[in-house]
Order: C-alpha cells, then structure tokens, then sequence
C-alpha cells in the first residue's frame, strides 16, 4: 500500500535537491472529498498533497500545458516537471514519448501503484451509501474503501465503487517511473473487454439506434477533447477556431483551410467529430476514461475508444502505452497484418 509519508518524502527531496521546477499531484478539494490537482512549487507545500482512492485526475495532460508555456519564454526553466502518475497515467506517458511530444528528460516521475484496487466511480459510490454524504475515502489494507459519513465509518468493497476503466486495467502500476511508491504488481484481467459485450451484442439497427440516441445528446462543450492527454494538437482538426476571416484573407487562403464541421451541435456534425477524434485516438487511447467522467451528458464515449482498442489487439496485437522503444500502431508495419480491407 502506498504511504503517503513516504510519498511526502520524495516530493520533498527532488524539490530541496531542484531536480525539478515543481511537481503536479493532488490535494485536497473544498468539498472534502474529490482532489484537485495541486500544483507543489516548493519543500514546505508538500504537506497539501494527498493520496486517496478519490484521485481520479490524469494529470499527464498538464505536460501539454507545460510545453506549450515553455514554448513562449524566452528564458525557460528547463528543468523537468514532478508528476505524481497511475498505471493508467504512466501509459499516457509513453505515448508522449513514443509520439515524440516530450522528451524522457523533460518530467521526473512519481509512480504510485493501485495495487489491487485503483481510484473509484464518484456516481457509484453515491449511489451506494443511498444518501449519505461521503466526507473521506481510504484504502484498506485489503480490497477494501474505508468511506468516513457523518454516520461514521463504512468498509466498502472496492469492486463495487470502482471506476470502471478500473476494473479492466492491466497496468494497476506504473509501467515507467523514477521512484515507485507501493507493490509493484500486474494485476490479471480474465477479460479486459467486458464492458464491451453487451453492445457488441446488440444487432447492428440497435446499435446504430443507441449511438444516435447518445450522440444526439452532445452539445460539443469539448470537454472530452480539452481533458484527454492525447489530444495536444494546437488546432483540432475537427473545430477550426485558430483561422479568423477578415477582409484581408485571401482566397487561397480560405481555400486551404478546410473547415470540416460547423459550429451548431447538430446530430450529424455530432457524429463526424465523434467519430473523428476516436480514429485518432487508435493505438493511441489508454483508457483512462477522463473523456467520459467530465462529459456532462453522461455519454459512454469510452465504448468508441474501447472498441478501437480492442480491435488494435485483436487485429494487430498492438496495447498502446506499455513500451516507449515501440513504434506507435499507425507506424509500424508487419507482413502478417490483416489486409482484408483492401480492395
């Protein structure tokens, strides 16, 4: 089990030591019970950071933010950034890497393992104390939550509060980090796909049906797309916002800058950014279900990940995010790949 001390402690080693410029964790939040991200610039802020079963943020999406700052000083600090990382958020990590976003040398990482357990479903564990108020959530020594309620204290297994990319996760520890806090330890899935059954399931009218139910709900906020670590273009190209028109553009200009879908959340233009940005997300997507918890009309936008990750398995034996020597899965070829799709 990791010990928050000893978490504590390393934090404030590489930040007396200046290895790094400062370290991006968790902290607590004003409502007691979700973390925030915290932002640790120096030894005496250590104290803010927390551990809990509640620290449901990837917090590689910051490296985006801080390349992009980088990028406009002139003098910057080049020393790496501290990130306090998951399994599921070490994962992302590699992909950065193998995609040549950032540089090993440009993030000093703190890997925390989940062990048996991982971080949980805040709707769920509403859903479960039927009412009572959660005021703070720890890991047990087994798999267990102890949750505090102003009842008192109740032990939950942690099975049932789980996130649900959670329970599919086979990198319950860090697969790359410079210290490692808790077991490391690889926890086996019998079947890393099992959300997906139930609609693979379904005939393909109902399929269909039920994409155009869910999709037809979006109000493209964008939401899914600013949370996810893989999404680090400076212009989508499925939302042109950087191109102004103004009386000086050219029409060469206009003409070169493709304008893919219209602003309005209708369902078709719903349909072609979803769909967009999942293809884009092949080989790529390490399921750490971000997209979907911050979507504020509930859409299961991870089944569209999902189901492309599992198809690059399938097809391709490919698992995004495991190995940073590994090309990614659109770059790599083998004579043994199916070609069945070609006419």
């Amino acid at each position: 089990m990791v010990n928050l001390e000893d978490l504590k402690k390393e934090a404030k080693t590489v930040l007396e030591e200046g290895k790094v410029k400062y370290i991006i964790g968790y902290e607590k939040s004003a409502n007691g019970l979700m973390p925030v991200p915290g932002f640790i610039k120096s030894p005496e802020e250590v104290e803010k950071l927390i551990w809990t079963p509640a620290c449901v943020y990837n917090l590689t999406k910051f490296l985006v933010d801080e390349k992009r700052r980088k990028s406009r000083e002139k003098k910057p600090d080049e020393r790496p950034v501290g990130l306090v990382v998951k399994g599921c958020d070490s994962r992302a990590l590699v992909v950065l890497l193998q995609e040549k976003f950032i540089n090993r040398d440009d993030v000093f990482i703190i890997g925390v393992s989940c062990e048996e357990t991982g971080v949980i479903d805040e709707k769920k564990l509403i859903k479960k104390l039927k009412g009572k108020k959660a005021e703070k959530i720890e890991f047990d020594e087994k798999d267990n939550f102890i949750v505090t309620t102003q009842e008192g204290k109740v032990k939950i297994a942690a099975s049932e509060v789980l996130a649900e990319r959670c329970l599919e996760c086979k990198a319950n520890s860090p697969v790359i980090y410079d210290v490692l806090l808790g077991e490391k330890a690889k926890r086996s899935v019998d079947n890393p796909f099992q959300s997906l059954e139930k609609i693979e399931s379904l005939p393909e009218r109902e399929r269909w049906k039920f994409w155009k139910e869910q999709l037809s709900k979006c109000i493209r906020c964008y939401a899914c797309r600013s949370v996810c670590p893989m999404c680090y273009c400076d212009e989508c190209v499925a939302d042109t916002i950087n191109f102004a028109v103004t009386a000086d553009t050219t029409a060469e200009e206009k003409a070169q800058k493709i304008k893919w879908l219209e602003k309005s959340p209708v369902k078709s233009e719903n349909f072609v950014y979803h769909l967009v940005r999942a293809i884009h997300l092949a080989g790529r997507c390490i399921d750490c279900g971000e997209c979907e918890r911050v979507c504020p009309l509930d859409i299961p936008i991870r089944f569209l990940n999902k189901k492309l990750e599992k198809d690059a398995k399938e097809l391709f034996d490919y698992e995004a995010g495991f190995d940073p020597e590994q090309p990614s899965l659109v770059s790599s070829f083998k004579d043994e790949d199916p070609e069945d799709f070609i006419r």
